[in-house]
């Protein structure tokens, strides 16, 4: 049973908190395939894994440590990207005016590959923390396309492989995309945002996502959210209680609080 977990806001919408207590009530596996966080407005974050010479964020490490294997942040997220606001600078590699990439980090095979934005002046402290001498550089579109075709495609066809070797798993998608990886068909689906979660038949969300794919967007086709929703009705809608900070930090605390969402969405992807 696979179990995918995405949010209707690209920050805050819940889906960690929400994926976190669903691990501890149906103990399953966890992937999260793709991530990102900002230099600026995470930079505790980012600190944090760069004082070990990593690339990972908050979510991937939340989700680490909720699962029973005791994998490391970048085995269940094989690709995360620092990103860095940018205003005023024009359009950048990824066609994006608000900010820029500045990393990929990408786990193909176990080991760790680094993608510069060659178009940027990097920070000196990322420099320093990250081994980026051997990183591949790119400086346009079609260049760094070109890149994640061959090796972000990699790492997210060997996560799609752990995914599909898990008999429960539950796979938390990114910013407000509908599926973190191209393809992928859930069992049941949650929809989370402040509140409330609304729960579709697995089939159904994977059709829908097909029917709103064709928006270029950061470098791929990806289908957000929002217009996949568009095209399918919830089995069900759910309410989530506020969780203080404490709670939201203990797996066994969320998972008692949302249990009618979790024993919900089981139902769903079960019918």
């Amino acid at each position: 049973m696979r179990l995918l977990v995405a949010g209707s806001d690209r920050v805050d919408a819940g889906k960690t908190t929400f994926a976190v207590g669903l691990l501890e009530h149906a103990e399953a596996g966890v992937a999260k395939p793709r991530a990102g966080n900002d230099y600026w407005f995470d930079h505790d974050d980012y600190l944090a894994a760069a004082g070990e010479g990593r690339l990972y964020g908050k979510d991937a490490r939340r989700l680490a440590a909720a699962g029973a294997t005791g994998a490391r942040p970048e085995a269940l997220n094989p690709i995360h990207r620092l990103w860095t606001p940018a205003p005023g600078s024009g359009t950048g590699v990824l066609g994006r005016r608000d900010r820029a990439f500045l990393v990929d980090r990408v786990t193909v095979g176990g080991d760790e590959r680094y993608v510069v934005n060659g178009r940027r002046e990097l920070p000196r402290p990322v420099e320093a923390a990250l081994p980026l001498s051997d990183a591949t550089v790119v400086e346009s579109l079609p260049e760094f396309n070109d890149v994640m075709g061959r090796l972000h495609r990699r790492a997210l066809d060997e996560a799609a492989d752990r995914i599909g070797a898990l008999d429960r798993a539950v796979v938390e998608s990114y910013a407000d995309i509908a599926r973190p990886i191209a393809g992928f068909e859930p069992d049941g689906v949650a929809v989370v945002e402040p509140g409330r979660a609304r729960l579709y038949d697995g089939e159904r969300y994977a059709n829908a996502c097909s029917v709103a794919s064709g928006s270029a967007r950061e470098g791929r086709l990806e289908e957000r959210v929002e217009a996949v929703l568009e095209l399918v009705e919830p089995r069900a809608r759910v309410s989530l209680p506020p969780l203080a900070g404490e709670r939201r930090g203990d797996p066994a605390a969320v998972a008692d609080a949302y249990e009618p969402a979790y024993e919900a969405l089981i139902a769903t992807a079960l019918e």
